[in-house]
């Protein structure tokens, strides 16, 4: 079995490695030769943290395994990320476990994969200004990614707590950005792509705040409750997603589909944009939303890659098991 600690990530898999597998493995999903299994989070009742399993297997890659983590709110005080994950694959063959892998990096490097996916098929080609809301860890990642899809000249941002803003402002200089904090009537009138990366569980942008033409990732909700835009604006997108079911259980479309606003027939897969199966945006006029939910094949996706760069730079660690 091989071992991967999460301290070699940042060595082996780049952002850019991590788009190619993610983009592959959507792809994959929209042709059915790999799907998820169902989603377990939950509270645990202890260290106010929300822990579970996502899983799948791909046929044709013979990539089977699952992720183990979660979110500590407190974890911060004790110097360590809120999102702990492990990564396990296992031999689709035999059903030993074939490699375990630091999940922490990967989640984030692959989440900001699928938004920038995201917006690299469905923004509008001269999107001029991004938006963010939210200033949390991931943010940057999502930031970063964004920036790689489109020749943005703006950046607008809002977070609850507007000092926290200076992490996404360090992106703006590093990228030669200009950088501004604004209210959120603001930053739906300027943005072209808007991202909201959130754990909130009311909304925060609303309909009256999106312009048409506007591409929004909503990369926040992936539990039962959570909620980061108001469902009218579902109702006046056209809505992709990483994963139909999850988007319509667990995603941000729970809410319209619970109020009758849309159905899940109304939910795009983003692979099958990816293969041309779906013309994706038709006009500029058209309001897209892409429904990140995370699903465990992106995190297989991203693993994979990791093992196989660490088996070829030596610095895979190798037990028997």
């Amino acid at each position: 079995m091989i071992i991967i600690p999460e301290r070699e990530i940042a060595g082996l898999v780049s952002p850019a490695d991590c788009l190619i597998a993610v983009e592959r493995m959507f792809a994959s999903m929209a042709n059915k030769s790999a799907y998820n299994f169902p989603v377990v989070r939950e509270a645990i009742g202890h260290a106010e943290a929300l822990y579970g399993f996502k899983s799948g297997f791909d046929r044709e890659k013979l990539l089977l395994g699952l992720k183990s983590g979660g979110f500590w709110p407190n974890n911060v005080q004790h110097g360590l990320s809120n999102h702990q994950s492990t990564i396990f694959l296992f031999d689709a063959d035999s059903g030993r476990c074939r490699a375990v892998v630091g999940g922490n990096l990967l989640t984030a490097l692959r989440t900001a994969a699928a938004s920038a996916i995201s917006i690299k098929y469905l923004a509008r080609p001269k999107s001029n200004v991004i938006g963010v809301i939210g200033a949390g860890h991931q943010s940057t990642f999502q930031l970063r990614a964004a920036l790689d899809q489109r020749p943005f000249e703006k950046i607008v941002a809002w977070n609850i707590d507007p000092s926290m803003l200076v992490r996404l402002e360090e992106v703006a200089k590093e990228r030669d950005l200009p950088f501004e904090s604004v209210d959120l009537d603001r930053l739906g009138q300027e943005a072209d792509v808007i991202i909201t990366i959130t754990s909130s569980f009311k909304p925060i942008l609303k309909a009256s705040q999106v312009r048409p033409g506007t591409h929004i990732a909503c990369m926040g909700t992936d539990t039962k409750g959570k909620q980061e835009v108001e469902p009218e604006i579902l109702a006046r997108a056209i809505i992709f997603a990483d994963e139909i079911t999850q988007s319509a259980t667990i995603g941000e479309a729970q809410h319209a589909v619970e109020q009758g606003l849309i159905t899940s027939a109304e939910i795009t897969e983003i692979g099958a944009v990816i293969r041309g199966d779906h013309i994706g945006r038709t006009d500029a006029e058209e309001i897209t939303l892409f429904d990140g939910t995370g699903v465990g094949l992106q995190d297989l996706a991203v693993a994979s890659a990791a093992v196989e760069m660490a088996i070829s730079k030596g610095v895979a660690v190798e037990v028997d098991f």
